[in-house]
């Protein structure tokens, strides 16, 4: 499983007074403490980067759940697959990262995605794409899902 940013943010946020948002931190707080023990949790650097920016103390938050989780090499093959990803789904540069945490995965053979962008990776109409871009790259792409896809029967 490679874990993307905005799981790590859920994770170490306070408690948000919006809905949506409040139940996405309570999904993955649930999942954390559920399921995350049958999974071998994997992020990159391109989590820990963004897990660095912004508030202080919140980034010191994310920092201590990200300490004891093994990183996975932003190699040659991920930085062209990120490339390749980022053309196909026409992101725009402030949203490549999203396309590095998808080569991360697929290059190293990780089965499962786990996130909450919805605009760029977790995303029903973009999944062809990252499927196809991977596939004719020579790589299985991860499965893209959120929490609440990976509770368990």
């Amino acid at each position: 499983m490679y874990l993307e940013t905005s799981i790590v943010s859920y994770l170490a946020a306070r408690p948000s007074r919006d809905l949506v948002t409040a139940a996405r931190q309570e999904l993955t707080r649930e999942w954390w403490g559920r399921r995350r023990t049958s999974f071998e949790v994997y992020v990159s650097e391109a989590v820990i980067a963004e897990a660095r920016a912004g508030d202080p103390e919140a980034s010191a938050r994310r920092a201590a759940i990200l300490a004891e989780l093994p990183l996975l090499d932003i190699t040659p093959e991920v930085t062209r697959l990120a490339q390749a990803v980022a053309a196909a789904l026409r992101l725009p540069r402030r949203a490549a990262a999203d396309a590095v945490h998808i080569a991360a995965a697929a290059c190293h053979g990780i089965e499962f995605l786990l996130t909450w962008n919805s605009t760029h990776i977790a995303n029903a109409e973009l999944r062809p794409l990252v499927e196809e871009t991977c596939r004719s790259s020579g790589y299985t792409p991860p499965i893209l899902c959120t929490p609440d896809e990976l509770m368990g029967g």
